[in-house]
């Protein structure tokens, strides 16, 4: 089974909310791919990774959020070449990452 679905599932068991974040789309470079998924739970413990650490913060800011409302939401990161190399990373890119509270 796939670590952070088990994860998910051991948080449901005790009876914690949780929001899982998937990347949906990446466009030009990304250090991840579609599929790629996080959750985070109510209590803020997080499993998994949608870029490596580049917007895991805003992104862990946007679950909970979700976890209180309910509210999917889809999210959209990029940054410029620039900017990037600006960063030490070697092009930009942009991720689309869908966020929704685990309800099962």
């Amino acid at each position: 089974m796939n670590p952070v679905v088990e994860k998910v599932a051991g948080w449901r068991e005790q009876g914690k909310k949780a929001a899982m974040a998937t990347v949906v789309q990446v466009e030009r470079s990304g250090p991840l791919g579609a599929g790629t998924s996080m959750a985070v739970s109510e209590d803020g413990e997080v499993v998994g990774s949608v870029s490596g650490g580049c917007v895991e913060p805003a992104v862990f800011e946007e679950a909970m959020e979700t976890i209180e409302t309910g509210r999917p939401k889809l999210l959209t990161y990029g940054i410029s070449d620039e900017e990037a190399f600006g960063v030490g990373l070697t092009c930009g890119g942009t991720l689309h990452i869908f966020v929704e509270r685990v309800d099962w």
